[in-house]
Parts: C-alpha cells; sequence; structure tokens
C-alpha cells in the first residue's frame, strides 16, 4: 500500500520535473512558450489572429494548443482565441474549433488537478484564486461549471482546475462543460466574425450584457432550488 503511494507520487514528481526541464533547457520552447504568453496576455484579437495566421496550413492546430496551452498556464483568456478563430475560419467552424479544443483544455487541467493534487495546481494559479474557486463552488454547487463558462472574464481554467480537486466524477465535469459551454462559444463566434475598428467596443459591452444576463437567471435558479430544500427539510 505505502509503495502504491510512494511511487504514485514519484510518477507525479517526475512528469512535473519533466516539463520543467523542456521549459527551462530547451530554448526553443522557453522562447516561443514567453512570445505566447505575451500574445495572450494584451487581450489584442488582432495580434491573436496574425500570429495563428502565420503558421499557414497549421494554422488550426496551432490555434487548438493555444487554446489548451491557456487552459493550463491560467488564468489567460479563452474568448480571445475564440473571436480569432471566428475571424479566420468562419464563426461555424471556428466555433467547432474553439469548443473541441476547450474541452481538451478543461479535461487536462481537470486531470492536472487530480493526480499531481492542490500544491502542484497552486504554483499554475495561486493560493488566492484556488480559495475563491473553493468558495464559487459552495456558493452555486452544481451551478459552477455552468456559470463559469458563460461568463468571459471568470476563468473557467481556474475552476477547471477547482473541480479536479473536489469529489466531482469526470463525466459529471466534462459534460457539464460541454453544456455549460456550448452556447457562450456559439455567440461569441459568431460576434467574433464580425469584430472590425470601433466594432470591438460595441461588442465588448454586449458580451458583458450577455454575461450579466446569464448570471441573472442562473443565480435565480440557485435560489430557487434551495428556497425547494428548505421547504423540503421543513
Amino acid at each position: 500500500m505505502v509503495k502504491n503511494i510512494l511511487s504514485g507520487y514519484r510518477g507525479k514528481l517526475l512528469a512535473l520535473l519533466a516539463v520543467l526541464a523542456l521549459y527551462n533547457f530547451v530554448p526553443v520552447i522557453k522562447i516561443n512558450i514567453k512570445q505566447v504568453f505575451f500574445i495572450l496576455s494584451n487581450m489584442d484579437v488582432d495580434l491573436v489572429r496574425g500570429y495563428i495566421l502565420g503558421f499557414g496550413i497549421w494554422a488550426p492546430i496551432i490555434s487548438f494548443l493555444l487554446m489548451i496551452f491557456q487552459s493550463v498556464v491560467a488564468p489567460l483568456p479563452a474568448f480571445i482565441i475564440t473571436f480569432a478563430n471566428a475571424s479566420l475560419f468562419g464563426w461555424v467552424y471556428g466555433a467547432i474549433l474553439s469548443w473541441s479544443s476547450a474541452m481538451v483544455g478543461a479535461a487536462l487541467c481537470f486531470y492536472i488537478a487530480r493526480f499531481l493534487g492542490r500544491a502542484a495546481v497552486e504554483k499554475l494559479t495561486s493560493r488566492t484564486a484556488l480559495e475563491k474557486v473553493d468558495h464559487f463552488f459552495k456558493q452555486y454547487g452544481k451551478y459552477a461549471i455552468v456559470i463559469a463558462r458563460l461568463l468571459p472574464f471568470i476563468s473557467f481554467d481556474i475552476v477547471s482546475y477547482g473541480a479536479g480537486l473536489t469529489s466531482m466524477r469526470f463525466w459529471t465535469f466534462f459534460i457539464a462543460t460541454g453544456i455549460g459551454q456550448l452556447p457562450a462559444t456559439i455567440v461569441y463566434s459568431y460576434i467574433g466574425g464580425m469584430l472590425t475598428g470601433t466594432t470591438k467596443t460595441f461588442v465588448t459591452g454586449l458580451l458583458m450584457l450577455f454575461a450579466v444576463s446569464a448570471l441573472t437567471v442562473l443565480i435565480k435558479q440557485v435560489r430557487n432550488d434551495k428556497k425547494k430544500e428548505v421547504g423540503k427539510s421543513v
């Protein structure tokens, strides 16, 4: 029993050391990771679009990998990549690409947290962020995943890590993720395909309105469910 536990921790440690070694001792990887981090953290759709476009026929694969990267390195914004995908590939194919790559990223975050534990996740995010996620799960319960995905300015990646640290089953998390992110991805992709010039400011306002509306509806649902539970207990 003890040997199994020790071997499990040894495997996690080796995996973490391998990733750190690649980053620190392979200059090409380190330079590219820093470049991607800089591009995504600038919150500039045109910058992300130009970066992806620069890879030619490999653009869809690069976009897929970018979405996974932003998932792991929370809290980089995912909706910037969604906008860029819609602009490059059309809103339908862009939505499919964004949705599928975000699903893979979410699953990866979940399993990183599940297998490497809280200490490793804190290094990828922060202790404060995880504490906020803990509170988020306590407040919204089963609706936490859906709410986080609908709101563009809440880091769903950190929520994915948080879910992996709970007793939640993977398929419960994965299905909730798919359902929660689908309408948001479609809306952001459709709008992202029309982003030009000063329209960006107007669209940002629309997204905030959409986010607030979605949150209001879900909070009402949560309150109604809590009232029903209280009524049953009485």
